[in-house]
Order: structure tokens, then C-alpha cells, then sequence
């Protein structure tokens, strides 16, 4: 597919003038007119947030700052990139480390210095081809609409179009995913499979099998296929995810750690496994992570006052806690206006001169943690204030400590994985039976205002109803029952009275926040298809 480059925005990421004076002049040739350059890192993102480029290519190796990878990772974080915008990475290393970083964020395209003019516009002809053919799917899956991008995708794999078939079943399987749709999605690869044996479609077999939660085929399945393809990052990935819910996580972290030794400038990959190292005590190595996280950190988005907080504790764990303060302080220098990073400067204060035996300036951090957690308890994350419950609890303010652990509960009622931590924490601390009593009184609560909703929508007081769940919204954001029962109130009331455009994309909104709250497929498909009646009824 030809482009038309004159009408095309373009931003050339290269630290080297020659190389970016090169790169440009080939540009030119191709008749490009609107060419922006940018020396570093930080100047691109600049650049990103001023205008919408169409074409980024990037230095990966960039000197000063940010490099490639950590570009990418914060162009699409903040969703700097249009949707049929193409980034393109460039490296002039050929290292077996370099290139899996290079490639880890999964850009459209990468590139290995030094190349000519005809590598350049393949390349860049090649992604633009793939971004208009998938443009229709791309678009819908940008706004949150997932279902419309699967039906988008269907429509596409009827055309037949053998160079893009499998592009487009691989696609149709990933949104099967994220939907929920686990069963279509493990047919979809099993289909492939039975023609061709792909590493990416039984890649997706063991995804799908992790998440029906057949853990041990799931690791049967990664563990092959790691041993076939040993630079398989993503495959290392999800077996760590699958040794963890069987609670194997020394497993985990040897699989994590030879993935961060494939591949060590991934920030996400070094923070599971410093995580994993702290959990399992291997405080070395533990050590050794939060310390490349940091150094990592300084030029990513990503960067986070919890990963200072995680080294610190460690150095407390191995009866450093002079070594421990020094990072305390670090934090407090790099986050000085973060409520959050304020909190946990303050919550290891405490600890840390507890250990010293200074039970004053222990005290004295303390009240200090307590008024930020006054002030600032709805803007920090569940994780931390639920080590806020903890600290309460320990200094007798169990008042306090059961007033955030009763609306953590509330608010996560259907996350498994942070209700354990719950019953973990409080088993540890308070009583092996205080988790799951609050946790059945809140699902006696829960069930009382649902009952109330829905006894609301049975006589016909809608309006009644609504207000009862958008209500309850607000208090329990993630909680799968009343998400379900707001939908389908939404949109019986979208069919009882007139349509209007806004309540059909804000009942779309609730279903693709449901999807990403984790509701089951199941639960989902029928409501999707009443919404697209209504709306391919009143407004197609």
C-alpha cells in the first residue's frame, strides 16, 4: 500500500545528529514535509503531548534519559499515540538482550541499524497496511468496546483475505480473552493448532488454561514451549501466574528470574520478581531487584514510591535499619508532594525505629501516618491502606482498623486475590475468624440493598432503582452483582422511554467496565446484544 507521506506527521527520536540528519533525508525522498526530531527521550514525549504524530521512529540506545522501550511505555500509558499511529523502533545493537528489549513492548515494527532506504519504507509500508486493515477493529477496541470489536473482527475473517487470516483469528482469540470468552478462545487456537503448530496459539492454550484455572496444564504447556523456545518472554509470564495460584512461589520466582535475566531492562517483569523474592524471603535477591527497579524508575512511568518502600523493607528484614532509613529518606526526596509516598515514608518511619528500639520518634511517625491517612485514606492504593489497617490495629486503634478493613472489603468483595490478602493479614494479626465474618456480614449488606434495587425495578419504580444501584456504585465500584443489575436496569429503561445517544454509550460504558472488573462472559453476552438492538433499532 502506497502512503501518501506528505500528509503525514512524523517524529524522528534519535539522540546521534548525523543519524537523525540521515533518517530524515531518506524521509524527505519519500516526500515527507512535516518531519519533527528529537534528541532524547523526554523531548519525544514533549513532542507526543504538543501533536498527534502518524509515524514515530525511535532510537532504542538513546543516551541521556529514557530510552526506546521507556518512549513506547509511556506514549501509550498516557495515550499519546493515535490509534493508526505506527512506532517503530530502531537499534543499533544485535545482542540477544538488546533485541528482546527492544522488542518486549511489542511495537509495530523494529528496526536494526544500520539499514537503507528500501528496508525503511517496507517496514513503514508494512505496518501502515496492517493499521488500515484493522483500523475498524482498533478503533472500537481504543474506546472499550469490546463486543463491537469482535463483531468488527467476525465481519473481517468472512472477507477471506489469506495474508490476514491468521493476524485476525490471533486477534479474535486475545478479545475472546478479554471478554471472558474462554471457550471460544481455546477453540480458536485448537483450530489453529490443527493445521499448524504455532508457538503464539498454544501460547494461548496455556493462557486459557491458566485463566479456567488448570494450573498444572497450564504449566505443562509453558514449560514445552519454553523449552522450544527459550526467548519466549510471555510464556515465562503466565507460568509464573500459574505457579502462583497453586501457591508455589518458589517456582514462580525461579521462572520470573530467568525471564528478567533474559530480559533486564523490563521494569513490570523486575517488580515480580522483587515481589516474589521479598515474599519467599530470598531477601538477596530481593535486594538486587528493588535496586534495578529504581534505577529503572528514574526515567519510566512506571516509576512508584512503593518500590523505594519494598527496599527499604527488606533492608529492615535483614536487621539493616540504618541502611533502611537512608532509602526512607530517598523516597521522601523523590516523591515529596505524593500523599501516597508520604504514607509509606511515614508507615516505615515507624517500623524502622521501632526496630532501633525508639519508641518516640516511633510514636511520633506514627501520629504521622495516622493524619495523612485522616486526610488522604480514598486517594492511596487498597494494598497500602490495608498495611495502614495493620499499623492501626498494632497500636491499639482497632476502631480505625476495622473502619477501613470493612470498606476494603466492600469495595473488592469480588476480588479473590486481594480478599485473601485480607484473611491472610487479619489471621496474622487480629483472628483467624475476623476475615470471614466481615466478609459474610458485607455480603449480607450487599444482598439487602441488591434486594432492595430489584424489589424497586419489579413495581416499576425505575427511576427508584437506579438511584439505589448508581448509589451503591459509588460505595462498591467493583462489586459483579450490582454492575450486572445497573445494566440491565439501563437498559430496560433505554427500551421504556425515548433512546438519546448519551444513554446508550453510558450503559456501554457500565458493560465495558464490567468486562474490565472481571464479570463472566456469560453474565455479559446476552446484555450486549440487547444494548446493540436498541441501538442498531434507533441510530444505524
Amino acid at each position: 500500500m502506497t502512503i501518501n507521506f506528505a500528509s503525514k506527521k512524523i517524529l524522528v527520536v534519535e539522540d546521534q545528529p548525523i543519524m537523525r540528519e540521515t533518517i530524515k533525508h531518506i524521509l524527505v525522498t519519500f516526500g515527507a514535509r512535516f518531519i519533527v526530531e528529537a534528541e532524547s527521550g523526554v523531548n519525544a514525549i514533549t513532542a507526543m503531548k504538543i501533536d498527534k504524530f502518524d509515524i514515530v521512529l525511535c532510537d532504542y540506545n538513546l543516551l541521556r534519559g529514557k530510552n526506546g522501550q521507556q518512549v513506547l511505555e509511556e506514549a501509550r500509558y498516557l495515550k499519546l499515540l493515535p490509534i493508526s499511529a505506527i512506532f517503530i523502533m530502531v537499534t543499533g545493537e544485535q545482542n540477544l538482550e538488546m533485541v528482546l528489549s527492544a522488542i518486549d513492548n511489542k511495537p509495530d515494527d523494529y528496526l536494526i541499524k544500520p539499514f537503507n532506504q528500501q528496508q525503511l519504507i517496507i517496514r513503514i509500508e508494512r505496518c501502515h497496511a496492517r493499521k488500515q486493515y484493522l483500523r475498524s477493529i482498533d478503533t472500537k477496541i481504543d474506546s472499550g468496546s469490546f463486543f463491537q470489536a469482535i463483531q468488527s473482527c467476525e465481519q473481517l475473517l468472512q472477507l477471506n483475505d489469506k495474508k490476514m487470516h491468521l493476524p485476525l483469528l490471533k486477534l479474535r482469540a486475545e478479545l475472546a480473552i478479554k471478554v471472558g470468552d474462554f471457550i471460544s478462545a481455546e477453540a480458536i487456537y485448537e483450530a489453529i493448532l490443527l493445521e499448524r503448530e504455532l508457538p503464539w496459539a498454544r501460547c494461548g492454550l496455556g493462557v486459557v488454561a491458566v485463566l479456567l484455572n488448570f494450573y498444572d496444564q497450564a504449566i505443562e504447556t509453558f514449560q514445552k514451549l519454553i523449552k522450544q523456545y527459550p526467548i519466549m518472554l510471555e510464556a515465562y509470564d503466565w507460568i509464573v501466574k500459574a505457579y502462583e495460584s497453586l501457591g508455589d512461589n518458589e517456582s514462580a520466582l525461579s521462572s520470573i528470574n530467568l525471564a528478567v535475566e533474559l530480559s533486564p531492562m523490563s521494569i513490570l517483569r523486575q517488580k515480580k520478581l522483587a515481589l516474589l523474592a521479598d515474599k519467599t524471603e530470598n531477601l538477596q535477591l530481593a535486594k538486587k531487584a528493588y535496586t534495578a527497579i529504581i534505577k529503572l524508575g528514574k526515567d519510566s512511568i512506571h516509576r512508584s514510591s512503593a518500590d523505594y518502600a519494598g527496599l527499604a523493607s527488606v533492608y529492615l528484614k535483614s536487621n539493616a535499619p540504618n541502611e533502611a532509613l537512608k532509602i526512607v529518606y530517598e523516597l521522601d526526596k523523590q516523591f515529596r508532594n505524593d500523599p501516597e509516598a508520604r504514607l509509606r515514608s511515614a508507615l516505615l518511619e515507624s517500623r524502622i525505629y521501632q526496630a532501633k528500639d525508639n519508641k518516640s520518634l516511633a510514636q511520633q511517625a506514627y501520629g504521622k501516618a495516622f493524619k495523612l491517612n485522616e486526610e488522604y485514606s480514598k486517594q492511596i492504593s487498597r494494598e497500602l491502606r490495608l498495611e495502614m489497617a495493620k499499623t492501626l490495629y498494632l497500636n491499639g486503634n482497632i476502631e480505625s482498623c476495622d473502619e477501613i478493613l470493612n470498606d476494603l472489603v466492600k469495595t473488592n468483595i469480588d476480588n479473590k486475590h486481594f480478599m485473601q490478602d485480607i484473611v491472610v493479614m487479619c489471621d496474622a494479626i487480629i483472628s483467624e475468624d475476623y476475615a470471614g465474618s466481615l466478609i459474610q456480614e458485607i455480603k449480607k449488606e450487599l444482598a439487602e440493598i441488591n434486594n432492595e434495587g430489584v424489589n424497586l425495578f419489579q413495581v416499576g419504580d425505575i427511576k427508584g432503582a437506579l438511584d439505589i444501584f448508581n448509589l451503591a456504585i459509588t460505595k462498591m465500584p467493583c462489586n459483579h452483582t450490582i454492575n450486572l443489575n445497573l445494566i440491565r436496569i439501563m437498559i430496560h429503561e433505554l427500551k421504556a422511554s425515548d433512546y438519546s445517544r448519551e444513554k446508550i454509550l453510558r450503559t456501554q460504558t457500565c458493560i465495558n467496565k464490567a468486562i474490565e472488573i472481571g464479570v463472566p462472559h456469560i453474565q455479559l453476552i446476552s446484555l450486549q446484544k440487547a444494548l446493540d438492538s436498541c441501538d442498531s433499532e434507533n441510530f444505524r
